[in-house]
Formats: structure tokens, sequence, C-alpha cells
């Protein structure tokens, strides 16, 4: 009996192995029996960035500080910032750590937080909390609305999930709220409000959010204190999980170093921080499933442009299930509101049309285009599990603009080569180019390329192309589009009162060729201030 006692811990660790094992077997195999979107539906945004090394650095020993350095380190300064102040080694050592060595990244931080702080001076003013906290983000993230740490809190505010839900943040895979930096500064507000009024005490309410509440609450309990400095100085005398970790020890003392040097940018020769740098946006609120790509191409912005704005939406398309909030920039907010008004005005742009081939599944395209398959279902409006070659399937594209990461552009150039084969009206000669075939039969030479999913100008004797209806309407609808071209192009602003039937009576031309020029369809709307194009002759 004692010689089998002596083996169970052998047999347990063994036991213990053997689990690991089946486990990381199992986990081998799941991309074969799961698609790789819903694996990815807890992850990071592609776009996410790691925090920066210095925001999670331990203070460190460095040289001497300068007298100047010695006087801010030891004097009072700021109207504006008014928690008490608090001297210790970690405080110096992270004041001269932001001041020598991590001095660049100092630097990079304040420039990155210019556009955010005045709007967060403003919701703390109106929650009425000390001013000093508008510099937590410092030392949260370094003020950037990307970043993600190890553990999976995000945004400048380092949100975890589970908090975030808490303050009304939703992160999903359409849509990761803790990046608004409008929404998780109020969430932020109101969780640093809540954890003061449990604490009674600011330092202690900074690392309960840090730590969290029941971690914080725990120590002081077991360590029978009420002071975050006589808490770090007893956390010797707590064990296991109980212990406050180094992060938890450091933070306020950063904060407060961070605090320092804020105040004194000037005397410690840093360049001042703009409070003029604040975005004017226009908060609307955006219908479920709404394309913002050409939302964004509605207000002349490219997808980086809008996504700077708004980087919390991980996909070019609004969540279909629930209304969202998109900030437009002030000056290209009437034509993007109109945009929103008649969405159909525009063509699909945040979606990709991908064309169903014989053998595809749901699971097939989830994997192919990282997209959950009840997502597809949902986009698509349907619940049916049955696909048919040559379907059309609405994919919405992600936050960095690529709807898939193995390129679905060249499977849908092949897919359409494949088709234009078959189709093939026209035989190439020798000595044939795109630019003649072109001129031939009256087209362009995008409309041949797009048309047969070609990739290049180059062209070889026997291969047969499409050329798109080359004796009918199509043909003699291109040849017209090619004259028009050589017309004189105006553009014209749109001014009150104005109508496409008066525009086109003025210019002498059609409301039909107006709507082409513009892209616009039977329902599209003009608004005053909108700039039209206009071929005259």
């Amino acid at each position: 009996m004692d010689a089998f006692k002596s083996l169970r811990p052998l047999f347990a660790a063994l036991c213990i192995v053997g689990l690991a094992t089946f486990m990381a077997g199992c986990a081998a195999k799941s991309p074969v029996s799961e698609p790789v979107a819903e694996r990815e539906q807890g992850g990071v945004p592609d776009d996410a960035e790691a925090l920066d090394p210095e925001v999670i650095a331990a203070p460190v020993e460095e040289g001497e500080l300068t007298q100047a350095e010695k006087a801010v380190l030891n004097a009072r300064f700021g109207l504006l910032f008014d928690l008490e102040d608090h001297n210790n080694a970690d405080v110096e050592r992270y004041f001269n750590y932001f001041n020598h060595k991590a001095r660049a990244t100092m630097e990079r931080w304040l420039e990155r937080s210019q556009p955010h702080l005045p709007y967060v001076r403003r919701v703390f003013t109106q929650y009425g909390l000390p001013q000093d906290l508008v510099l937590l983000p410092f030392t949260e993230s370094g003020y950037n609305v990307r970043a993600y740490s190890w553990a999976g809190a995000g945004g400048m505010w380092q949100f975890m999930k589970g908090t975030g839900r808490l303050y009304g943040l939703r992160s999903d895979w359409w849509i990761d709220e803790r990046r608004d930096p409008y929404k998780s500064t109020d969430a932020a507000a109101r969780h640093l409000r809540d954890l003061y009024d449990r604490f009674g005490d600011w330092y202690l309410a900074l690392a309960a959010y840090n730590a969290g509440e029941g971690k914080i609450s725990r120590a002081l309990k077991l360590t029978d204190c009420d002071d975050f400095f006589e808490l770090t100085a007893n956390n010797h005398k707590l064990t296991g999980r109980a212990k406050l970790k180094p992060e938890t020890k450091h933070y306020v003392p950063k904060f407060i170093a961070i605090s320092k040097i804020f105040q004194n940018l000037d005397t410690l020769g840093y360049n001042p921080v703009s409070w003029d740098m604040e975005p004017e946006v226009v908060p609307v609120q955006v219908p479920g499933g709404t394309d913002l790509l050409a939302l964004a191409r509605a207000g002349g912005l490219t997808w980086k442009e809008f996504h700077e704005y708004n980087p919390a939406y991980r996909r070019q398309v609004s969540p279909p299930h629930m209304e969202t909030t998109a900030y437009l920039p002030a000056a290209k907010a009437d034509s993007m509101i109109a945009y929103l008004k008649d969405p159909g005005s525009r063509p699909y742009a945040g979606y990709t049309q991908y064309a169903v081939r014989s053998g595809d599944s749901w699971w097939r395209i989830s994997n192919r285009f990282r997209v959950p398959v009840a997502v597809l279902k949902k986009v698509n409006n349907t619940n049916s599990d049955i696909l048919r070659p040559g379907q059309l399937v609405m994919v919405p594209g992600n936050e960095s603009g690529r709807v898939v990461a193995s390129s679905p552009s060249e499977g849908t150039a092949s897919s359409t080569r494949a088709i234009a084969s078959r189709r093939g009206n026209y035989v190439v000669r020798s000595g044939d180019t795109l630019w003649s075939i072109s001129r031939k039969f009256g087209t362009t030479v995008d409309t041949i390329k797009q048309s047969n999913g070609l990739r290049s100008n180059a062209l070889k004797a026997g291969q047969r192309l499409y050329i798109p209806d080359n004796s009918g309407q199509a043909t003699r609808q291109a040849v017209r589009d090619a004259e028009q071209t050589k017309a004189q192009l105006v553009r014209y602003k749109v001014r009150r009162g104005d109508n496409l039937t008066a525009i086109a009576r003025k210019f002498g031309v059609t409301v039909a060729d107006l709507r082409k020029w513009n892209s616009l369809n039977s329902r599209g709307t003009i608004y005053a201030g909108q700039d039209l194009k206009v071929y005259v002759h």
C-alpha cells in the first residue's frame, strides 16, 4: 500500500500529461472540423496593435536627475490637477524612465493623445472626476485606441470584455466598442466613479481599475489596510492569488510620474500639447447591415480614412442585428447622411458578391472568406443549407479593407476566366491587342479585362474572349460612352431648390445621363452643395 501511495504523484502526473496530449490532439484537429472564422470570433481585429513595451515596463534604476527634474519631482504645479501628491522610490524611477530612456515613446504618446484629450477632459468634468484622470490612458495604453493586451484588454482604456459589457460596450465579430474613443471614455468615467464610491480613495480606485475590485477588496481585508501605499508595503503578508502583482504595485507610481511630467512639459523640454486638435465629428445612428464602405465613399473618404474616425467597426458592414453609432467628419456629413437616407443610391462596396461554384458549401465559403457561417446566412437572409452553382452570396469585408486573407480576388478572377472561356465570342488573332479589340467593338480595355478575369494585357493567338453583347445594344451604348468621354466635363454644384430635371434642361442633357454619370439609381437623391459631373459638347 505504501508503495502504491508513493506512485500516486507519478500516476497523477501521467494522467495530466495524457489529458493534455489528448486535448492537444483535439485542438490540432479543429481546423478540419470547424471553420476558421468560427474559431476566430473571439479574436482581436486584424489591425490590432500590441501594447508598447513601455506601458508594462517595470521601474529600474537610471542615472541622476537634473536639478530642474528634481525640482519638478518634488514640487506641485498645475491648477487642473488635484490628486494628492505622493513621492516614493518607484515614482522617481518612472519619472526618470519616461524622461530619459523612454522619452521618445513619451513624446509619441503625447502627440497621439491630442485628438482625444479635450473630449476626455470634457466628459470627466461632467462626471465630477479629478482632472488628473485624463492622463490614465497613458498608463493603460499610451492613448492607443487600437491597443490590445496579452490578456485581451482592448482600446485606449483597456477594458476587458466582461467589464466593458457591464458598461454597455459591445465586443463581437462585427464591432468592438472598447475601441470607440467616445463610448469607451464615457464607460471609463462611470467605472472610475463607481470604484471611488466603493473605496473612497482615488489611488485605491486606480489600483482596482488595474487589478479588479474584488482583488483589491480582499487584499485590504487580509492586510487590514486602508491606503494604497500601506497596502503595497504589506504585500509580503499576502500569499497565492491574494498577492498583488508587480504591475498593480507599480500602477499608481507610474500614473503619478506621468502626471508630474504632463504638468511640466515646458520645464522638462517637451513640446506643448495642443488642446485644439479634437476632430469635428457628427455622430449618427447607422441602421443594421449598412454598407460602411459605400457610406465612406459617399463622403469622398477612403476606407482607411473612415476607419480612423470609426475604429470600433471590425467589418465594412455594420452589425445587421442592431443600430450602431458612426462618427462622420463634419465637413462630409451632409453627403453621408444623404446616403443613409437612400442607401440604394450607391452600389454595394463593403460587400463582395461571390458566385457559388460546384462543390461549394457554407462551410467552405466561411473558411475561404473567414466569415462565420451564421454571419453569412444572416447577411444573405437565409436559413437554408443548400447552395446552387452561380448563386450570388454577399460577403462582408473586414476592417482592414481586405475581404479574405487568402486573396478571394484570385479565386473570383479564375472563376470569371472559366465562364468567359465558355461564353467566348471572339478568337484572338495574331497582332491583336486589348486596345485594338476594344476599338473594334466600341468598348473599353477595362471592360474586356473585367469580363474575362484578365490580370494583365497579354494575349495569345487563338485565345477566346468574351466581348459583352458585341453586336447589340451594349456595343452601341459603349460607342456612345466612348464618344461622351470626349465631351467637356463640367462640375456643377447643386443649389437649394435644384432637381435633376432642371439641371438636365440647363445643360441640354437627359436625366438618365445625369444619373449614369454620377452613379445615381432611379431612387438616388441630390442635395445642396453636392458636386455633379455633367458632360457637355
